[in-house]
């Protein structure tokens, strides 16, 4: 690379330093702004890093959330995707509950409604969920 920047063959020390001053300028402008930038890329990593933190903390509290809904045996630990996975589960469990109280509506209104009563207290339909997991009939 050939720079457009040349001394003159004979000078003098101050004309030299007259010569050299501006680079030097420019040089502490460069350190500045790398200063300024390092401030500056800190700052922005610690705002990416709160709002991380922020994030974690709201899919955390979504995870609890599902957990407290989803009803799952003392014995599970469940890890996040396990945790989808059941919920998934959980969500075809009531599916096919909905779809035979709807069969049943076809034979006789009064065997729907008392399917239905049956199924609407959580416990029963916690209860009836853990039975049909244990049976293994949710990895279908």
């Amino acid at each position: 690379m050939v720079s457009s920047f040349s001394l003159p063959s004979c000078t003098s020390n101050m004309e030299m330093y007259h010569v050299l001053e501006p680079r030097r300028a420019e040089m502490g402008k460069n350190r500045e702004r790398r200063r300024r930038s390092s401030t500056d890329s800190q700052h922005q990593r610690m705002v990416a890093n709160v709002r991380e933190r922020q994030r974690t903390q709201s899919l955390n509290d979504a995870f609890a959330c599902l957990r407290n809904i989803i009803p799952t045996l003392p014995s599970d630990k469940l890890s996040k995707i396990q945790t989808l996975r059941l919920a998934s589960s959980y969500i075809h469990f009531l599916y096919r509950i909905l779809e035979e109280t709807d069969h049943l509506q076809e034979h006789t209104i009064q065997e729907a409604e008392i399917v239905k009563e049956e199924f609407i207290h959580p416990d029963a339909l916690s209860y009836a969920f853990s039975v049909w997991r244990m049976e293994g009939e949710f990895g279908h």
